[in-house]
């Protein structure tokens, strides 16, 4: 209470015409923050909703919490196996992630926050709380070893070509989180492919490695037709791979709270999977046995970044298909090219990320097409 009060004391000061007036953007979006605007709409239709953006928002983030912590304890283990550290213990490992992840998440939030409180301040606009989940989203899907500064650049690309310029939150064509990981992958190759950049300190001791050990994930190996761990440790997730995306268990966890509180819709899921299925059970009937193409599909369900890209990224409303039979349309393309990509491109393992793009481009193509069939189907009867 004594917030809020304060907060009321000195808004006068920043509304338009006050003494810090200017700074009127920034003030408003750290109240909105804070407490629920006390704001009802003036005209036109009056809907009561408990959920608002900043709902939405909140509850993608919280979603996101259990792929976040296993990933930071997985960050440790990693670390461990990679060093034969045997003392580290459960909580050891996790503290070493904590320290590792936290430093990438400050620097998603403080670049991309950065630039969105500058433009909303130039322009005049409120800032939109869209940027509090893709600045979570950016850190779960790079290598924990990129470089601050890379992921600073991707971060400041994916902001500003991604969403300023198309007018901010919900104006964007392409799920933001994506372009950041697709401007490191395409401008600093090195530092997110490879075997060493999934190892926490590989890359500066890498006299000091284990004998034996491999810091290359299960797609890498796989594609170079390396024996993969089994699926249950991949379904676990403690294995080699970007901070967020290698325990399906916790993605499962996270989309369970997204489809109970209706944020994220199960169609784009279910079909996500149903696509991938399709591609890979006609690869593995015609390719030749010991062949890439053979691999087991649903083995490609609980590695890299499907299961994650499937969830989080593909289910994103401003860029995912509006219409609910175009849902399932989209949904079943993102999972089928993804596996083509995975299949059919050596140069790039992981297709999820390019396949998901790729149809955020279709998303109002697909809705078009569905929305003129149905106007279609519904003349029929009024001509006769």
């Amino acid at each position: 209470m004594n917030l809020l009060k304060f907060t009321q004391k000195i808004k006068p000061s920043f509304e338009k015409g006050g003494k810090f007036g200017w700074l009127h953007s920034t003030f408003d979006a750290f109240e909105s923050f804070l407490f629920v605007p006390a704001t009802v709409t003036k005209s036109g239709a009056h809907i009561r909703d408990c959920m608002d953006l900043k709902r939405v928002m909140s509850v993608v983030i919280v979603a996101l919490m259990p792929a976040m912590l296993f990933g930071m304890w997985n960050v440790g283990d990693q670390h461990a196996l990679a060093f034969g550290l045997t003392d580290m213990g459960f909580w050891g490992k996790f503290w070493y992630g904590f320290l590792r992840v936290l430093p990438l998440i400050i620097v998603s939030y403080v670049v991309g926050l950065g630039i969105e409180f500058t433009s909303a301040q130039l322009r005049g606009h409120e800032v939109n709380e869209g940027y509090l989940v893709s600045g979570m989203l950016i850190p779960m899907i790079m290598p924990v070893d990129v470089p601050l500064w890379i992921l600073a650049v991707g971060v400041a690309f994916a902001v500003i070509i991604g969403k300023e310029v198309f007018g901010g939150t919900g104006m964007n064509i392409w799920n933001p989180a994506l372009l950041a990981r697709a401007f490191v992958f395409f401008a600093y190759p090195s530092h997110i492919s490879g075997d060493k950049v999934w190892i926490s300190g590989l890359t500066d001791n890498a006299s000091a490695v284990v004998d034996g050990f491999s810091g290359a994930t299960p797609l890498a190996q796989a594609t170079s037709n390396i024996a993969t761990p089994d699926f249950l440790q991949m379904f676990i997730g403690n294995i080699p791979g970007s901070i967020g995306e290698t325990s399906t268990i916790a993605i499962l966890l996270g989309a369970v709270l997204l489809i109970w509180t209706g944020v994220a819709s199960w169609k784009i899921m279910v079909s996500c999977v149903a696509g991938a299925l399709f591609v890979g059970l006609i690869a593995n009937s015609l390719a030749p046995e010991g062949s890439y193409a053979a691999y087991p599909v649903w083995n490609h369900l609980v590695m890299g970044g499907f299961a994650f890209g499937a969830v989080f990224m593909a289910t994103d409303p401003v860029t995912s298909a509006q219409t609910e039979c175009g849902k399932w349309i989209y949904g079943f393309f993102v999972g089928a090219l993804a596996i083509i990509i995975r299949l059919f491109n050596p140069g790039y393992a992981e297709g999820m990320m390019l396949a998901i793009l790729f149809m955020n481009t279709a998303a109002p193509l697909i809705d078009h097409y569905v929305v003129e069939a149905n106007i279609k189907r519904r003349m029929k009867p009024a001509k006769k």
